[in-house]
C-alpha cells in the first residue's frame, strides 16, 4: 500500500423524509435511527451530510477531512472541483416519490444548481412495485402541463415494472418518479439539486404541500426523451465459479455486479477508487496490512492507493455491487 489510506467503512448518514419507512432497518439488521428513514446515504461528502470514518486510525475524520488532506491517494487523480465525485445511498420508498427531475451538465451551466445523473439498482421490491422515468410517447411541455393540471401525471411519464436486480438509469433531464414498494441502491453525482414537478397532491401533517419548481424543471427536462427501458446486464469474463456482469456505465460512475462463491482478487491495476456495496452474504476483504469484515446492506470505500485485495466469501454465494468513477 502506497500511503497510509485503507479500505473506509462510513457511518451512515439517515434522512427522515416522508415516504421512508423501517425497510432498510429491518433488511439489513441497523438500529433505525428515527421511526421513518427514508434514505441512507452511505458515502457522502454534502454540507447536509458528510461520512465520517467509523473503522481503522482514521476512526472519527471525514471524507471531506479526506479530500482536503489526500485527495490524489483517495481518488487516484486530482479531481477538478475538491469534492468526492459521487453519492451513494440507500432509498426505502414506502410510499411513492415526488415526479421530479435534475439538470444535466448542459443545463446546469445556463440554469444554474449542480448536475445530476444516477442510477437505481432494485435491491427489493414488493409485487407490482414500478418506476417512472422519461416521456410518454409524443408528450411535449404543453402535454405535460396540461397532464399536471388536470392531476394525471402517470399519462405524461413512462412506467417500469421492476424486480430485484433491475437497474434503471435516470441521467440528468429524465422526469422521474419512484412508485412505493422500492428498496434501492442510488448512485449519483454529487449533487443535490431536485426540482418537483408533483407531489401527487400530498401534504405534510400540518396540512402544507412541499416546494414545487415547476419552471425551473421544465427548463431542465430533456423533452426528447421518451423511451426510457430497464437498462440490460452484460456478462463479463467468469473467474471459477464466480459471476460477473457490468450493469450500466455513464461518463461519471460505471456499476458492476459480483456473485462470489470463491475468492478473487480485485483488479486495482487502473488506480482509482472503487466502492462496493454488499446485498447478500458474508464478505471479507483483504488487503496488504490487515482484514475486514463486511456484512450485507454495508458500503466500503476502497482508495486508489489501495494494491492488494483480495474478496473472500464467507457464505455460499455472495452479492456485490462495485462502483468506479
Amino acid at each position: 500500500m502506497s500511503s497510509s489510506l485503507y479500505p473506509l467503512l462510513f457511518e451512515p448518514v439517515y434522512k427522515d423524509y416522508m415516504w421512508g419507512g423501517d425497510w432498510i432497518a429491518r433488511r439489513f439488521g441497523r438500529l433505525a435511527p428515527e421511526p421513518v428513514c427514508a434514505e441512507s446515504w452511505e458515502i457522502t461528502d454534502r454540507p447536509e451530510g458528510t461520512s465520517v470514518i467509523e473503522n481503522g486510525p482514521l476512526s472519527g475524520r471525514s471524507l471531506r477531512w479526506l479530500m482536503e488532506h489526500h485527495s490524489l491517494d483517495l481518488l487516484g487523480y486530482e479531481p477538478a472541483r475538491n469534492i468526492f465525485p459521487l453519492l451513494v445511498k440507500i432509498l426505502d420508498a414506502t410510499k411513492r416519490l415526488s415526479l421530479q427531475v435534475h439538470p444535466d451538465d448542459h443545463s446546469a451551466a445556463l440554469h444554474g444548481g449542480e448536475a445530476k445523473s444516477e442510477m437505481w439498482y432494485i435491491l427489493d421490491a414488493n409485487p407490482g412495485a414500478c418506476v417512472f422515468a422519461g416521456l410518454a410517447a409524443g408528450m411535449d411541455e404543453s402535454g405535460f402541463r396540461a397532464a399536471l393540471d388536470s392531476g394525471n401525471e402517470e399519462a405524461a411519464v413512462l412506467r417500469l415494472d421492476v424486480h430485484a436486480g433491475d437497474v434503471v438509469n435516470v441521467p440528468g433531464g429524465r422526469v422521474h418518479a419512484i412508485e412505493e414498494g422500492c428498496l434501492i441502491l442510488e448512485v449519483q453525482q454529487n449533487s443535490n439539486t431536485t426540482y418537483r414537478v408533483s407531489d401527487w397532491g400530498r401534504v405534510d401533517p400540518e396540512g402544507n404541500p412541499r416546494e414545487m419548481h415547476l419552471e425551473q424543471a421544465l427548463r431542465v427536462m430533456d423533452w426528447s426523451d421518451h423511451a426510457a427501458n430497464l437498462s440490460v446486464a452484460e456478462p463479463l469474463s467468469a473467474d471459477g465459479e464466480n459471476r460477473q456482469w457490468a450493469l450500466l456505465t455513464t461518463p461519471y460512475f460505471s456499476v458492476e455486479r459480483f456473485e462470489l462463491e470463491q475468492a478473487q482478487s480485485l483488479d486495482t491495476s487502473q488506480r482509482r477508487f472503487r466502492i462496493l456495496f454488499n446485498i447478500k452474504g458474508k464478505l471479507v476483504l483483504a488487503y496488504e496490512n490487515g482484514e475486514l469484515a463486511l456484512p450485507p446492506g454495508r458500503s466500503v470505500l476502497i482508495p486508489a492507493s489501495c494494491e492488494s485485495l483480495r474478496l473472500i466469501p464467507d457464505d455460499d454465494v455472495v452479492e456485490i455491487v462495485s462502483i468506479r468513477a
